[in-house]
């Protein structure tokens, strides 16, 4: 398991992106929101997001605990080659594009200071249909999972603002060592979850319903 990233672990906003446009899907919400591209200047960052950002399927995606979400700007980088195309910031739905910090292996937990707002780290992105449609292959889904490193959802604990250029600091990490590639990895990991379970419990800090649900099921106690 690769070390989580330390207090003090910076990286830069490469892209700031938000919805283009919404395109129909057969999934059965009938649309999607995932066209994200890039615009310049301040976004305003609150609880649900980034201003002028939307979620077509908001019981799967969106709310408080995925208000924002990151990619590793390599991670689109190796997507590229995989599909030899490229694929602008934004081709993945993530709203910012992170250069220089391997996001991933932050903790479940960690704070982040990003321009002006605070966000904290609440979980692991799961890749759905709509997600591999988009993407135009029949197993890019599957090629998602297998590489493990998914991108990272976040919770806005201070509103504010932020925009391309901008610099990412770890400010604070929990110290239970579950990085968000652990978690998304330790689907069935008890020892994890269990470890997520305390932290939670003597820290007071929420976790994403997901997680909650997971520790639920392999520990039978809540997170």
């Amino acid at each position: 398991m690769t070390a989580p990233l330390p207090r003090g672990a910076t990286g830069t906003v490469a892209a700031v992106c938000v919805v283009a446009a919404l395109h129909g899907d057969s999934g059965s919400v009938g649309t999607t929101a995932i066209d994200k591209r890039p615009v310049s200047g301040p976004v305003a960052v609150g609880p649900l997001g980034l201003y002028a950002d939307v979620q077509a399927d908001r019981a799967h995606h969106g709310g408080p605990d995925q208000a924002v979400y990151l990619i590793d700007e390599t991670e689109r980088e190796h997507w590229s080659g995989e599909l030899d195309r490229e694929l602008p910031a934004g081709t993945l739905g993530e709203n910012l594009s992170v250069r220089g910090l391997a996001i991933d292996d932050l903790e479940i937990g960690a704070v982040l200071e990003v321009g002006t707002a605070v966000l904290e780290v609440t979980a692991p992105r799961t890749p759905c249909m709509t997600f591999q449609r988009w993407m135009g292959t029949e197993d890019f889904r599957a090629r998602y999972h297998q590489r493990g490193r998914t991108g990272v959802y976040v919770r806005v604990t201070t509103p504010g603002n932020v925009e391309a250029g901008d610099a990412l600091r770890v400010v604070s990490t929990p110290g239970h060592g579950v990085t968000v590639a652990a978690c998304y990895a330790g689907t069935r990991d008890r020892e994890l979850a269990e470890r997520l379970a305390v932290w939670s419990e003597e820290s007071g800090a929420g976790l994403h319903r997901e997680i909650t649900a997971r520790i639920e099921r392999l520990t039978g106690s809540r997170g």
